[in-house]
């Protein structure tokens, strides 16, 4: 049997209590390191890189697929023999045309008002044909020139019946097709357009345009 000491009991009590404490300190100080690598991991970090530079992230529809495809039309739109037809009635003037609605069809979010900028930039660069604004970019000026015949002065105020009408309105359809198996996905876009003779209602060209993206997570 092991006699009994005054004091003993206390000091292994303390002694307890001490290992407990450092054991705690470790163990805050063990938590506090995963935190601070976590955090140094989840850092964003913004890189400024060249807007022309083709990027994909996501494997979704992108800039760089909107004015691929906005260019492709626009070429082959440019040398089918619709545009050789009217010049050569009209003496040489150029077609008026007009940017009518692309619909997105596709299994996901695309802003179509950005293809249809595209398509407008690449047919004026071309200056083979002129363009006019249509939409709620027209009912914005129509909205301008009726204020302005109510506040302008006569001289500077422009007047009513001037447009000039466009021969052509080019509309167009985006729609997808995704082949997925696991991790492994295949999105297929496609792209049609068509440019409808206003006067006659007659469909004189039409185009298709196919980017396939190939996208393993």
């Amino acid at each position: 049997m092991i006699p009994y000491r005054k004091g003993t009991g206390i000091a292994i009590t303390i002694k307890k209590t001490k290992t407990l404490i450092m054991k705690k300190h470790i163990g805050l100080s063990l938590s506090m390191a995963l935190v601070l690598v976590f955090s140094s991991a989840c850092v964003r970090q913004v890189t400024r890189i060249n807007p022309d530079e083709s990027v994909d992230i996501s494997g979704a529809w992108n800039d760089v697929d909107s004015k691929l495809v906005a260019k492709k039309m626009v070429d082959t739109v440019l040398i089918s023999p619709w545009l050789n037809n009217f010049t050569t009635k009209s003496n040489g003037k150029p077609p008026v045309i007009i940017a009518g609605m692309v619909m997105n069809k596709s299994h996901e979010h695309i802003e179509a008002e950005t293809f249809v900028k595209d398509i407008e930039s690449a047919m004026l660069s071309s200056t083979k044909v002129k363009l006019v604004a249509g939409g709620k970019k027209r009912e914005e000026i129509r909205s301008e020139r009726a204020d302005q015949a109510d506040n302008a002065s006569v001289s500077t105020m422009k007047k009513w019946g001037l447009e000039i009408g466009a021969d052509y309105i080019l509309q167009g359809t985006i729609t997808s097709d995704v082949d997925s198996y696991r991790r492994k996905k295949v999105v297929t876009y496609k792209v049609y357009m068509e440019l409808t003779d206003i006067q006659t209602n007659e469909l004189v060209w039409m185009g298709e345009k196919k980017i396939k993206k190939f996208i393993k997570n």
